[in-house]
């Protein structure tokens, strides 16, 4: 889902517009509480539909639809069992799971924040 598009100028990340819109879509996804109580839970490991609702104490239509957001963004992947395909497994997508971490830290990393330069307003000519 992301493809991290920034620039590295004097060592400082510069993200660009689609790199800020991917981290919104992520942000998006996983800022509703359901949808992180599920990935905690499904982080402990691979998981399947009644181990979910037992411990989460959630309904099951609203576990399918979080579930159904989590897998659309890439970050749970779905298996069905090979002997009886009514019993399905959700497991986190490690991959995706490392580029949202990666993204995320990038973007929030505090030696980003650089001092304001005051390029406008009464204090400039204070400056100059």
């Amino acid at each position: 889902m992301v493809e991290l598009l920034c620039e590295d100028i004097k060592n400082t990340k510069v993200f660009s517009n689609k790199s800020i819109s991917d981290l919104a879509r992520w942000l998006k996804v996983i800022s509703e509480p359901n949808r992180l109580l599920l990935l905690e839970k499904i982080m402990e490991g691979v998981q399947c539909n009644c181990e979910l609702g037992g411990d989460l104490h959630m309904a099951p239509n609203l576990i399918s639809h979080h579930l159904s957001v989590l897998r659309e963004a890439g970050l749970v992947e779905v298996d069905r069992d090979p002997f009886d395909a009514r019993w399905i497994y959700y497991s986190i997508n490690q991959k995706a799971m490392d580029e949202l971490s990666t993204l995320i830290g990038d973007f929030f990393e505090t030696s980003r924040i650089r001092p304001r330069r005051l390029t406008c307003g009464p204090q400039t000519a204070k400056v100059n």
